[in-house]
């Protein structure tokens, strides 16, 4: 345990914010860094005190700690106006104005991949808008660790919640200068110091950078110190627009991911956590907009890579809903990026049967940013400890490949809870039967689906739901019975491996519900898109769920049928066989509705224009740009009354 204890400036805050909470019980949390003993208002006033002072310059957790928390907060309540809002750049303790436009704070990656899934969203917007994929820009400038403001010219604005901020205009008339010797008025940026200049100057009086950003916006007199920094030039703002940058293809910035990253990283004699990645076209930018929180088109890119060899206490097996057991290696504590690991996932028994992790094992562990920690090697090998019963049912494991595996698919706890969750989260049309009601069910004794919609009302009062939540979750039960749904949605529904959404259409655009369970492995390998493996493996799914399947089944679901693919063909149809593109709003129905019709009428429905395009069809608010690039590519374009009237012929 390490001891913590509010100094008298951190006590100032928090008596500003009036959080009512009890301070030894947050000096523990901000001590050990875990806010495990916390309830989730504790965790509310905890974030908001640290952000608090951090933002005035006397931090009580280091960043990665604070992310780690906000992130957990953020999974329990995604809704939260914490959460969904921009942090306060300060605590209001004056008179807030409208900023001259919004302030967002920037969403974090925390490695190439991430910026990869990052871009493939850019790339996805330039094309709905058919701009050229070659010529897409990204500006990459440093990611200054200042005091975030806003310079119209004739006020100088903190950033506040996003929305509103404070006045702190008279930092310029103190004699603050922007960076570059600069004009007045160039929008955004940050209030910094240089760090050669703090490290000589004032790292003796000043415990960090941040205490000289907050003094120098202080309504009541600056420290003479930090007016001397302000008079010397070493107190600056500097405007985003005008800071160092790299700018070119979004294939150069990936092919010299690292070389661009670090040249931008030490652009500037500054305090920078990381870079600022955006896209630079204005239409991509107006396309993608932004959340509540951060702008879609652009993202932070932060490094927070630390590796730790760690030793392995146990191998824990843990049965997963498909009855694949997943190795966890259970580890001696140990502190990495800010949070306290002591436990790491394996990939599988292969690999601690082959690499020798059992107790005693030495790894090495890696964690970047708020990724979860992974196993970078074994550093020294140890007897490997491998189950040979199932942790859940007691059943014999049968290895699978990798992987071992338990065969009880019917009567394992681990995998019937599982299975049920995963039914009622994929068909979707219900509201009651959450991981939490789940699980206390099948832990009074609910095991399958089948008797999951037999429940009375009065039985749910038995199991301890109160007499309102039983008649809903009965009721719910009844409705999900009777709203239409897609029978491959249905099948999908009971977790058979190899069959998603796309594969369960894919086999009932050829087959009924009730044949797939007559099939060969060669009869769904002889189907387009199915190998022989995946075959095999999707007929030895639906044995194991046949008996289950059919009590289910026959509880009369209102299920929509797949138009079987010989329907499809149909040559009645005016657009069977057509590649048809729906784009804008459509007025006499909802998109998706007449993109299913569109397939029930032997169409296939893509997402983008290409040359093998037959129509698109634009409803309104459609750009000309879009359409025209259509007509170019010899696309038929017709408007919704236009394809509504070509398909009733």
């Amino acid at each position: 345990m390490t001891e913590f204890k509010f100094n008298n400036d951190q006590l100032s805050i928090i008596h500003e914010l009036e959080v009512d909470i009890d301070l030894n019980k947050l000096e523990i949390a901000f001590g050990n860094k875990t806010n495990d003993n916390l309830s989730n208002d504790e965790q509310l006033s905890l974030l908001v005190i640290a952000n608090a002072c951090y933002r005035s310059g006397f931090p009580v957790i280091d960043d990665s700690t604070y992310d780690e928390f906000s992130k957990q907060f953020a999974s329990e309540n995604p809704n939260h106006p914490f959460v969904t809002s921009v942090e306060s750049e300060v605590i209001n303790v004056g008179k807030t104005v409208t900023l001259p436009q919004k302030m967002l704070s920037t969403d974090k990656a925390y490695s190439k991949k991430e910026i990869q899934k990052w871009l493939d969203r850019i790339i996805k917007a330039a094309k709905e808008l058919d701009l050229d994929t070659k010529e897409i820009e990204i500006r990459v400038t440093p990611k200054l660790d200042g005091y975030a403001a806003f310079d119209d010219g004739e006020k100088l604005y903190t950033r506040g919640d996003g929305v509103r901020g404070q006045d702190v205009t008279r930092a310029f008339e103190r004699g603050l200068k922007v960076a570059r010797n600069g004009e007045r008025g160039l929008g955004a940026g940050e209030i910094v110091i240089d760090k050669a200049y703090f490290e000589s100057n004032l790292s003796q009086y000043f415990e960090n950078s941040r205490n000289i950003q907050a003094a120098i916006i202080a309504e009541k007199n600056v420290d003479e110190r930090v007016q001397k920094a302000i008079h010397d030039g070493a107190c600056v703002f500097y405007p985003f627009s005008s800071i160092d940058n790299w700018t070119g293809s979004y294939q150069e910035l990936m092919a010299e991911f690292e070389t661009i990253i670090d040249k931008i990283w030490n652009a500037v004699g500054y305090d920078v956590d990381g870079v600022i990645l955006e896209a630079t076209d204005s239409r991509i930018k107006e396309h993608m907009g932004a959340t509540r929180k951060f702008h879609r088109w652009q993202i932070a890119f932060k490094i927070n890579e630390e590796a730790a060899e760690v030793e392995v206490i146990s191998v824990t097996p843990q049965t997963s809903r498909t009855g694949r057991v997943t190795p966890v290696a259970e580890l001696v504590p140990t502190r990495i990026s800010g949070a306290t690991i002591s436990r790491v996932t394996v990939h599988h028994y292969n690999m601690v049967k082959t690499n020798g992790v059992g107790p005693g094992a030495i790894l090495q562990i890696v964690r970047s940013g708020l990724v979860i920690p992974k196993i970078e090697k074994v550093i020294k090998a140890a007897e490997p400890q491998i189950p040979e019963s199932c942790p859940s049912c007691q059943s014999h494991l049968i290895w699978e490949s990798d992987h071992l595996v338990c065969p009880n698919k019917n009567d394992c706890p681990a995998q019937t809870e599982n299975t049920l969750v995963h039914f009622f989260k994929t068909l979707g049309n219900n509201d009651g039967f959450g991981p939490k009601n789940i699980e206390k069910l099948t832990n009074l004794g609910v095991k399958h689906i089948h008797q999951m919609y037999n429940l009375k009302a009065h039985e749910f009062a038995a199991y301890g739901f109160g007499e309102k939540t039983s008649k809903n979750l009965f009721d719910q039960l009844q409705a999900s019975r009777e709203i239409g749904i897609e029978d491959w949605r249905f099948l999908s529904a009971f977790g058979v491996s190899r069959l998603g959404g796309g594969n369960c259409e894919k086999l009932l655009e050829h087959y009924s519900l009730v044949e797939l369970f007559a099939l060969t492995a060669e009869d769904i390998a002889d189907l387009d898109g199915f190998a022989k493996l995946s075959a095999e493996a999707i007929v030895e799914g639906l044995a194991n769920i046949k008996d289950e399947f059919f009590k289910v089944y026959e509880l009369g679901f209102n299920l929509n049928i797949t138009p079987k693919a010989s329907e499809k063909d149909d040559s009645s149809s005016p657009i069977a066989g057509a590649i048809v593109v729906f784009t804008g709003t459509m007025l006499q129905g909802k998109r998706g509705d007449m993109e299913k019709h569109a397939k029930e009428l032997g169409a296939k429905v893509a997402k983008s224009v290409t040359g093998k395009t037959s129509y698109l069809v634009a409803g309104t608010k459609v750009g000309e740009t879009k359409i025209n690039s259509a007509k170019e590519k010899g696309v038929t374009v017709l408007s919704e009354q236009e394809y509504i009237d070509l398909i009733s012929k």
